[in-house]
């Protein structure tokens, strides 16, 4: 049994990230899934970058039948391919910071994890876990408490502003702990963005993001994108600690049950530290989203008994 295909228009009609560009460059052809369709991303050096959908079963890379292609649209942003399986918009949302020439800005790993793209955001969103999952870094006991923020809809787009929590080790450019502002985005239902307090220059802020790729209802792909006010511009070590931080969250994560994320009132009882995730999930109760969720309280998870991952 294949993965079942999303029928969602607002989903369909979205940009997706589907891969990094360096990983598609160097590396060689791609094979992923998007919304339960397979597809090959491709495009050495030098020629522009493809996307094949097919429409035939296809294992380990490999297509069975020779089943029908088709070519879909191509994005390339904040370093990373995009496509979608609709009709997108013309213009994708924007980061402003990428833009600043004293960044270092780049996508620092991709990560495949077996929950929901809604799961994925929501424990992105959450401030609460960050000093019992990321304890020494992120977050610290006994410094629990999530203080009160706000959280607005403007514009097609979540804000959570006056957020703060103690931490450790804010970033790799830290030295010491320090109390973090955080500000958090949510530009597209599947990509969340955090402006954070920088260590290198406490008036302005880093930027840390997840491009989430629903790559079927119960498996997704994160895709980190940083935009870091940091001198000494070491690749090798800001991925190292950003592995270790999603690393903390991947089994977490993998072990909440259930799978698709519960949109319905009572499915999980909220506190007040959990108002961005309740604003979320309004919001894609809203859109009509119905792939990779629970939309009701009368709903039973299920899971295929097997996908191409």
């Amino acid at each position: 049994m294949f993965a079942a295909r999303c029928e969602d228009a607002a989903l369909l009609d979205l940009w997706h990230p589907v891969a990094a560009i360096p990983d598609v460059r160097e590396r060689g052809p791609v094979s992923t899934q998007l919304l339960g369709q397979m597809l090959v991303v491709s495009g050495q050096e030098g020629e522009e970058i493809s996307i094949k959908e097919f429409m035939a079963p296809m294992v380990h890379g490999q297509v069975f039948n020779q089943g029908r292609e088709v070519s879909l649209p191509v994005r390339e942003a904040f370093g990373f391919v995009w496509t979608s399986l609709g009709a997108p918009p013309e213009r994708l949302f924007d980061i402003p910071e990428f833009h600043e020439t004293d960044r270092w800005s780049e996508n620092s790993g991709s990560f495949r994890v077996h929950t929901s793209a809604g799961r994925t955001v929501e424990n992105f969103l959450d401030l609460a876990h960050f000093p019992f999952v990321h304890e020494g870094y992120l977050g610290e006991q006994p410094y629990t408490e999530v203080k009160d923020y706000s959280v607005t809809f403007d514009d097609r787009e979540i804000w959570a502003t006056g957020c703060e929590f103690y931490q450790p080790i804010a970033a790799v450019s830290a030295t010491d702990g320090q109390v973090t502002k955080y500000t958090y985005r949510l530009a597209h239902p599947f990509c969340p963005l955090l402006y954070k307090t920088s260590p290198v220059d406490p008036k302005r802020f880093d930027v840390i993001g997840i491009f989430v790729q629903p790559m079927t209802e119960v498996r997704a792909c994160a895709h980190q994108f940083l935009s870091l006010l940091d001198e000494t511009n070491d690749d090798a070590t800001i991925k190292r600690f950003q592995a270790i931080i999603f690393g903390q969250d991947k089994p977490i994560l993998e072990n909440q049950v259930p799978k698709r994320l519960p949109l319905g009132s009572r499915a999980e009882t909220p506190i007040t530290a959990d108002k961005t995730s309740i604003q979320y999930r309004r919001w894609l109760t809203e859109l009509g989203i119905s792939y990779g969720v629970i939309r009701d309280n009368t709903q039973r998870d299920s899971e295929p008994c097997s996908e191409i991952f």
